[in-house]
């Protein structure tokens, strides 16, 4: 008998589910923990109630989510002036609430109540001309709209990952990614970062091919994702420069053939003369800048050949100014330099392939992974990262 009203009821809650009145772990909760940043240097853990979804929305439960660089320049500063907020924007999550309104998700993918979901960027406003008149160029709105970067609201404080909940909105971009671990999703957002750097190098002209020689200045998370992916996409001679040795070692691990200490160095000209030593006496076809620091940019240029490019993919804070030559850096070797700014929505699936390509051939992305903090010791995490302990910190929650 108790096996029958069992089935009866796995049965009613399949067909409820189906219709996305409810959630597969029970009743639907009534309240939410979240991490609110409420001035610099300052979060508070608090509770908050959570209102019913729209027919268009969705519920996730939150997992986990990492730290990025930008989460420790908001807990610096506030920049953006979003204070009260909740931070967090690569994060994932299982689906709790399905409203009516989803049928599916950003590549058509069905959406079902237990499905793993990660978040994009949402759409601009009908005011921006970039995105009206170049959707391409989305990445670039000024209104460009991530969850974590939100200001909060009085009837939803669930815009960040950095909570137990988050309730995905009508107007944005979000992928069922069931068929990945819990660290891989975490890693998608950033994965999308170097996936677009990549496409912006591209665009450089033909310097990018497996005989390529390339530098990647800075092993941070990004810096060494880009490495990862730069291996993934077939480059066959890569150069990492860090001042840590504990991260270019790593940097092996993702993929680098040639590993440079700047510390080990007397100064720029020097370090250039150890990148030609690696590249036939003439310098790197391209390089990636990932470093937050403006005089990095500056030096990369006397790494690069006669002919190369470069890419900036580290500033994505105002950092301050650097001293270029225009004449020796950029006009006499007739280099190509390009920016890389965030990802658009459909840079999400090539990061996931991006991903799943580097597991199959043996790169271990998921040790960029170092250190891992519950909910409630948020701001510990905050401080390992700002510290440069570890590589990528992140915050699991439930």
């Amino acid at each position: 008998m108790e096996n029958q009203r069992e089935m009866i009821e796995r049965l009613v809650r399949d067909v409820l589910e189906k219709r996305g009145q409810v959630a597969a772990s029970g009743d639907r909760p009534g309240k939410g923990r979240a991490a609110v940043l409420t001035a610099p240097k300052k979060v508070e853990i608090r509770e908050f109630p959570l209102r019913p979804i729209g027919p268009e929305e969705i519920l996730v439960k939150v997992e986990g989510c990492g730290v990025c660089g930008t989460d420790i320049h908001c807990y610096n500063s506030d920049p953006f002036g979003l204070a009260p907020v909740v931070l967090g924007h690569e994060g994932t999550g299982g689906v709790l609430e399905v409203g009516p309104g989803v049928k599916m998700d950003s590549v058509g993918k069905p959406v079902r109540v237990g499905d793993r979901l990660v978040t994009s960027i949402l759409d601009t406003s009908d005011a921006c001309m970039i995105a009206k008149y170049n959707p391409l160029k989305a990445n670039l709105c000024d209104d460009l709209r991530i969850y974590g970067l939100l200001p909060d609201e009085p009837q939803n404080h669930f815009n960040g990952y950095f909570g137990e909940y988050l309730i995905v909105r009508p107007d944005s971009s979000y992928f069922v990614v069931n068929d990945m671990s819990l660290d891989l999703r975490v890693l998608i957002e950033p994965a999308a970062v170097v996936c677009h750097a990549l496409e912006r190098a591209k665009q450089c002209g033909s310097t990018l091919n497996f005989r390529s020689r390339v530098v990647v200045q800075g092993c941070g998370p990004i810096g060494l994702m880009m490495i990862a992916v730069l291996r993934t996409y077939g480059i066959n001679t890569i150069i990492a420069i860090d001042g840590n040795d504990g991260r270019l070692a790593l940097a092996r691990e993702m993929g680098a053939d040639e590993v440079l200490n700047y510390k080990d160095y007397s100064g720029i000209e020097d370090l250039a003369a150890a990148v030609e030593g690696l590249t036939k006496g003439i310098g790197a076809h391209f390089g990636f800048q990932v470093t937050g620091v403006p005089a990095a940019f500056a030096n990369l240029f006397k790494c690069i050949r006669r002919g190369g490019g470069m890419c900036e993919v580290g500033h994505f804070v105002d950092g301050g100014e650097c001293k270029v030559n225009p004449h020796l850096d950029i006009c006499k070797k007739e280099i190509t330099v390009t920016g890389s700014w965030a990802y658009n929505s459909w840079e999400y699936p090539n990061a996931y392939h991006f991903l799943r390509r580097a597991e199959r051939i043996g790169i271990p992305v998921t040790k960029l992974i170092t250190h891992r903090f519950p909910l409630e010791r948020i701001e510990e995490a905050f401080a390992v990262n700002l510290r440069q302990e570890g590589v990528k910190v992140v915050v699991e929650v439930g």
